[in-house]
């Protein structure tokens, strides 16, 4: 790795060294006077910035804007929050985590930095970690259905059902109508073998919100498959494939935390005729959709 140009030797280069006598001072270059309250503004500005390209997936050029933005606004948490979370939405858990550090360091009483930092550790499966953040943003704002909802989550991967219920249970107690946390109990007492208890929990997520809740009508289907009605389970399948694809795929359903006893039940499931069917017509026609238009 070549040195770093010496001052001396940048004037030559720029042209600024004229002859001197042998004890004359090194030439002493002016220094612009540097507006640094503007230069935190041009950052602020730029956080702004990647803020709203965030809200429409450009998440490439917010990232862009937002490390440009901890560079001129370096003292400002809102800066480093949003990079912070830019890494996040774009699974850079190991970036993130150093924004986000900067960042509470700069507003320790800003609960959504150590709720982000808990979902940074779980991207990273260190879900002990993931809790202890959680835990430590729940101390400065305990009511956020959210940060429950995603501890129980991390105590799901260790196989702690107990506290992940109870965890499940809070977010509940805030936020009546969060199925998702319905949906997530009901997962693990499939894993116990309480598959009637799951499927009243199941459809209890359904009733709250017919049009996005795929995920508990599938898993009502492969329970109702499991129990041997597979007429209902089938049609109800095929209903729930055609409002998203994804969920007709093993990894997809695996990441969003369904246990090995609904994962294997679901893949004797996807293997009939009828639902691999429903399967390849629901990924065409999303694939349809997302197809530019004149392709």
């Amino acid at each position: 790795m070549p040195k770093r140009v010496s001052l001396f030797s940048a004037c030559l280069i720029l042209g600024l060294w004229t002859a001197q006598p042998a004890f004359a001072q090194a030439l002493i270059p002016h220094a612009p006077q540097v507006d640094f309250e503007k230069l935190e503004q041009q950052g602020l500005g730029l956080v702004q910035e990647a803020s709203q390209l965030a809200q429409f997936n450009q998440n490439q050029l917010a990232l862009a804007r937002a490390r440009l933005a901890v560079q001129l606004a370096p003292k400002r948490p809102e800066a480093w929050a949003v990079l912070g979370g830019l890494y996040l939405e774009t699974n850079q858990a190991e970036q993130a985590i150093p924004a986000l550090n900067q960042a509470a360091a700069l507003d320790p009483r800003n609960a959504a930095i150590p709720f982000a930092l808990g979902t940074a550790y779980f991207q990273k499966q260190q879900y002990e970690e993931s809790i202890k953040h959680i835990q430590a943003g729940l101390k400065l704002k305990p009511n956020v259905p959210g940060a429950y909802f995603d501890m129980g989550n991390a105590y799901l991967m260790l196989k702690k059902n107990r506290e992940a219920i109870a965890s499940y249970e809070k977010a509940i107690a805030q936020e009546k109508q969060f199925w998702p946390a319905i949906n997530n109990i009901g997962l693990i007492r499939y894993e116990e073998g309480k598959i009637d208890e799951a499927i009243k929990l199941w459809r209890q997520s359904v009733a709250l919100d017919p049009k996005t809740t795929t995920e508990p009508q599938l898993a009502i289907a492969v329970a109702l498959f499991r129990k041997g009605n597979q007429t209902e389970a089938t049609t109800l399948a095929e209903a729930a494939l055609k409002t998203d694809a994804r969920y007709g795929e093993m990894k997809f359903l695996k990441d969003n935390l369904w246990g090995e006893k609904l994962l294997a039940d679901t893949q004797k499931f996807f293997a009939l005729p009828r639902i691999q069917a429903a399967i390849a017509q629901a990924q065409s026609e999303q694939a349809a959709q997302e197809r530019p238009r004149g392709q």
